[in-house]
């Protein structure tokens, strides 16, 4: 019986072999007890079925974070208005940008490190306990006896019959930024003095910034120039929002009977709320409803106008505005609409009032005006014969 029972085991054990051996399908397929033949099987199936299944998941993740960027852009988006609004302090920062103090790392103590070996810098206080920054730079054949030279030789050379521009800035950076420096040296090529400052708040000025204090700092610097001129020429030239603190300035002096020899804008506005509607940074607002509301009426709600376009009215001297036309910060058609505007004052009736427009081709832009090379003819053609230059 035993032998029996071992052969037909034996005869299944072949039956199942043969049958394992011709029917490749079979060999292949797992068992359930987990053998060796099912955990290799079960290793090259788990791939395919973790890849079949991740597909998916890694396609809804890729829209989960879409969709979570685009909510974050959404309340970035809405949540900028509303702050605004809540703090309108933030608007007037944003106007002014006196944090911004590019070239970063000069020392405005030393003009000579950025070329004006003729440049006196020096401090007064137009209010008790409030000190601003300024310079002097002497016309440019002066270099040589400016060296080492102490403030009184620089107040002495007031009374030469070189005229002098008062040089307004614009926002952000200091006195001492690249195209103000380069501008300085075409002006003292050509024979001027230029004196310019920081306003309160502005490179190492003290203070915080407001357009009447940048005003009053302005006439302040105005009347002391006047006091050493005599009947030397004293002429105002203002940048971007310094065009707004220029015409304030001159405003003031006219309406009190002195107005200087003439005024010069250089990439002028009409007032600060179109500028600002006007300016790049606006652009993704700009056609928001309650865009004057949340930002505009924020500008005003710090007492910030800049209103040139009204200035015009109370201006009574000889006016020149030059404007590039690829100038994107201070769009071109708005010192096109203030020179209109000029036209049919009457104020300026009588008057000189002049328009110079830079082609785009040109790539003047914003600040780069004082690369032109027609710029010597255009202002003696204005103001003038050209300065004396020894």
């Amino acid at each position: 019986m035993r032998k029996r029972s071992s052969l037909q085991t034996a005869e299944q054990d072949t039956d199942t072999g043969s049958l394992l051996d011709s029917d490749p399908d079979l060999k292949q397929r797992p068992g359930r007890g987990g053998g060796g033949g099912g955990a290799a099987a079960g290793g090259r199936q788990g791939p395919e079925v973790e890849s079949s299944m991740g597909t998916p998941f890694r396609r809804l993740g890729v829209m989960g974070k879409m969709k979570r960027m685009l909510l974050w852009f959404l309340v970035v988006y809405v949540s900028v208005p509303i702050i605004i609004k809540l703090c309108p302090s933030i608007q007037a920062k944003l106007v002014f940008l006196n944090f911004v103090r590019v070239p970063y790392f000069i020392d405005l103590k030393r003009p000579l490190d950025l070329g004006l070996n003729h440049t006196h810098n020096y401090y007064l206080e137009p209010e008790e306990g409030t000190r601003i920054g300024v310079w002097h730079t002497v016309p440019a054949h002066m270099w040589r006896d400016a060296q080492d030279k102490d403030g009184d030789w620089y107040d002495g050379t007031f009374s030469s019959a070189h005229p002098v521009i008062l040089y307004l800035h614009g926002n952000s950076g200091t006195r001492g930024g690249d195209h103000r420096v380069q501008l300085y040296k075409v002006l003292s090529s050509l024979g001027y003095h230029v004196v310019t400052f920081d306003y309160r708040g502005w490179g190492d000025s003290d203070g915080s910034p407001a357009e009447g204090d940048m005003t009053s700092d302005a006439l302040f610097m105005y009347d002391r120039l006047k006091l050493r001129l005599k009947k030397t020429p004293l002429y105002v030239w203002g940048h971007s929002l310094g065009t707004g603190v220029a015409t304030n300035l001159v405003r003031r002096l006219c309406d009190r009977g002195n107005p200087p020899d003439a005024l010069i804008l250089e990439s002028p506005f009409t007032n600060i709320r179109e500028e600002a509607k006007s300016h790049p940074f606006s652009m993704v607002y700009r056609y928001l409803p309650g865009f004057d509301w949340f930002f505009l009426d924020a500008i005003t709600a710090n007492n910030i106008r800049f209103s040139s376009d009204e200035n015009m009215n109370h201006i009574s001297c000889p006016l020149l505005i030059l404007h590039a036309e690829d100038d994107s910060v201070v769009p071109f058609h708005l010192g096109k609409k203030l020179y209109d505007m000029a036209v049919h004052s009457q104020s300026l009736s009588g008057h000189k009032v002049h328009f110079v427009p830079f082609h785009s081709s040109l790539g003047y832009r914003h600040k780069l005006i004082y690369r032109s090379p027609e710029l010597p003819k255009i202002l003696s053609d204005f103001l003038g014969s050209a300065p004396p230059v020894q």
